[in-house]
C-alpha cells in the first residue's frame, strides 16, 4: 500500500509540473493539431524529429513479387485488403525508352501478365526531367482512370511517376502548387495518393524510399522539386539484378550521389537547431535535419560505399558489390529521406541545369547531360572542406569510414584531410577533372551562384553558414579538383 501511495504522489507532482509547451502538455485541447491549429512552444527552432520511410522489399529476383502484389481477387472487396495485395485493377507503368527494352521491365511485364493484372506503359519519361516533361506524364495520366502506380528505372523514372500520382490526385492544382518554395507554391498534399511501387534499376537516388520529386526548372535553368512525405512509394522492390545491366560510368555516379546522401545528411544542421519551429507537425519538413535516427543509416551506407563502391564499378559481374550498393543507396536514402542534404546536393542543382554541350559518358541520351551523382560529387571536396570546422568530428569520422588514416590528424585540419581523401576517391575512379571539364568556365560563376540561391530547401541544412561570395569560392574551387 505504501509503494501505491508514493507512486500516486509522484504522479501528482509530474502533473502539476507538466510542460506547458503545448506540444506536450496533457492540458492541450483536443483540437490542436487539426489542421490549421497551431502551438507556441516558446523556441524558435525544433524540438523533435519524425522518421518516415518506404515499405522495402529486397531480393535477388523479388521483381517476380510485383503482379501478386498488385493483383485483385474478385472474392475479395477492395476495402479488405492491405499491402500484401493492393487490388489493383488498371496499372499505370512508367519506364523510359531505354530501359522499356531491357531486363527490368521485362521482369515486371510478365509478373503482371501473369497475374493477369491490367496495365499501360507509359515510356517517355525524360533522364533527368524537366516541368515540361514532368507535365506530360501527369497530362497521360490525368487521361486515364489508373488507380495504382509502378515506375521501373532510376531516380528520373521515380520521380516523374511521383509526380504524376500527386497530380492526378489534385487535377484542379496548379503545377506550381506543390512545388518547393520558393519558386512554386508550397502547398501541403491534403489528400491520399494512389499505390505507387517503385522499382529502382540504379543504385543512387534512393528516390523508392523518399517523399521528393526532383526536376530543371527550365525558366530558371536551375533544379527544384515537391517535397511532401506523402509523396513516398508505397513499396520500393528492391532487386539487385538490375543493376547488372548498368555501365561503369552509370555505376559510378550514382554511387556519388549514394556516397553524398549519406554524407551530407550525417553533417547536416542538427535537428534542434533547425528553424523555424513548426506551429503544426503537418508544417514540419521531410528534411528536418541530422538526427540519431538517420545518422544510424548514413554512417552504415558510408561503410558499403567504402567497401563496394570501387568494385562495382569495376566490375559489371561483381554481384556481390552491385547489390550491396543497392542496398548502400536504400541505407542512405532512409537516412537523407529525413535529414535532409546540404550544400553539395544545392550547387548541383544550377551545374545540371546549366549544362551547355557535355554529354556524359555511358549514358543513351540526345540532349547534352551532367548525371546528377556527378554534379553532385563535383563540389564536394570544396564544400566539404567548407563545412568541417563546423562538426570536425564528423568529417574525421567520415574521412576514417572512407578509408583515410585520421589518428593524428588535427580538428582544425579536418576540413583539408577530408577534402583530400574525396579527391583521391573521384582520382582513382577517373572522374572528371572539376566542372571545368563538364563545360563550365569563371565566367560562369554568377549564374551557378545565382542557381544556388533559391535551393533554400536543403542549403539552409548545412551546418555552416554562408554567404554569396562564400558560394562563389567553392564554385571556383570546384573548377579543379586534382
Amino acid at each position: 500500500m505504501a509503494g501505491r501511495s508514493r507512486v500516486a504522489h509522484l504522479l501528482k507532482q509530474l502533473s502539476n509540473v507538466a510542460c506547458r509547451c503545448p506540444a506536450h502538455s496533457h492540458m492541450q485541447p483536443a483540437h490542436a493539431y487539426q489542421q490549421g491549429a497551431g502551438h507556441d512552444c516558446g523556441r524558435k527552432t525544433d524540438y523533435a524529429f519524425e522518421m518516415a520511410c518506404s515499405n522495402i522489399r529486397y531480393g535477388e529476383g523479388v521483381t517476380r513479387e510485383i503482379g501478386m502484389v498488385l493483383w485483385f481477387p474478385p472474392t475479395l472487396q477492395k476495402h479488405t485488403l492491405d499491402l500484401k495485395n493492393l487490388g489493383a485493377r488498371y496499372v499505370c507503368l512508367m519506364t523510359d525508352r531505354n530501359l522499356v527494352r531491357l531486363p527490368p521491365v521485362r521482369a515486371v511485364l510478365e509478373s503482371l501478365s501473369r497475374q493477369g493484372v491490367k496495365y499501360e506503359c507509359y515510356d517517355s519519361v525524360r533522364v533527368e526531367p524537366t516541368d515540361s516533361s514532368f507535365k506530360a506524364a501527369i497530362d497521360f495520366v490525368k487521361r486515364r482512370d489508373f488507380d495504382a502506380y509502378v515506375a521501373v528505372g532510376g531516380g528520373s523514372v521515380i520521380d516523374t511517376c511521383k509526380a504524376a500520382n500527386l497530380y492526378s490526385c489534385h487535377p484542379e492544382a496548379d503545377f506550381l502548387d506543390f512545388v518547393n518554395a520558393p519558386i512554386g507554391k508550397g502547398k501541403a498534399v491534403t489528400r491520399s495518393l494512389k499505390p505507387l511501387i517503385a522499382v529502382p534499376t540504379t543504385a543512387g537516388t534512393g528516390s523508392e524510399t523518399t517523399g521528393v520529386a526532383i526536376f530543371d526548372f527550365e525558366d530558371l535553368k536551375a533544379k527544384t522539386g515537391i517535397a511532401s512525405r506523402s509523396l513516398k512509394p508505397t513499396l520500393g522492390i528492391v532487386d539487385p539484378l538490375h543493376t547488372l545491366h548498368m555501365p561503369a560510368q552509370v555505376t559510378a555516379n550514382s554511387g556519388f550521389d549514394v556516397l553524398c546522401h549519406a554524407l551530407e545528411s550525417y553533417t547536416a544542421l542538427p535537428y534542434n537547431l533547425r528553424s523555424p519551429c513548426p506551429p503544426n507537425p503537418l508544417n514540419r519538413p521531410a528534411y528536418q535535419g541530422s538526427n540519431p535516427i538517420s545518422d544510424v543509416w548514413a554512417r552504415h551506407a558510408l561503410r558499403m560505399v567504402s567497401k563496394f563502391l570501387k568494385r562495382a564499378v569495376r566490375d559489371p559481374g561483381d554481384v556481390e558489390a552491385r547489390s550491396n550498393m543497392h542496398l548502400a543507396s536504400v541505407f542512405a536514402g532512409i537516412g537523407f529521406g529525413n535529414a535532409g542534404v546540404h550544400l553539395c546536393h544545392g550547387m548541383s542543382y544550377p551545374i545540371a541545369g546549366n549544362v551547355k554541350t557535355h554529354k556524359a559518358r555511358g549514358y543513351s541520351v540526345e540532349h547534352p547531360l551532367v548525371p546528377h551523382g556527378l554534379s553532385v560529387v563535383l563540389t564536394s571536396p570544396a564544400v566539404f572542406a567548407f563545412t568541417a570546422n563546423m562538426c570536425p568530428e564528423r568529417h574525421l569520422e567520415a574521412a576514417e569510414i572512407l578509408g583515410a588514416d585520421v589518428k593524428s590528424v588535427k580538428t582544425e585540419d579536418a576540413g583539408r584531410w577530408f577534402g583530400d581523401t574525396l579527391r583521391k576517391i573521384l582520382f582513382d575512379l577517373e572522374v572528371e577533372d572539376g566542372l571545368s571539364a563538364v563545360g563550365y568556365s569563371k565566367e560562369d560563376i554568377p549564374a551557378l551562384v545565382e542557381g544556388t540561391i533559391p535551393q533554400e530547401r536543403v542549403t539552409k541544412l548545412s551546418p555552416r553558414s554562408h554567404t554569396e561570395e562564400d558560394l562563389t569560392d567553392l564554385f571556383a574551387a570546384s573548377m579543379k579538383l586534382y
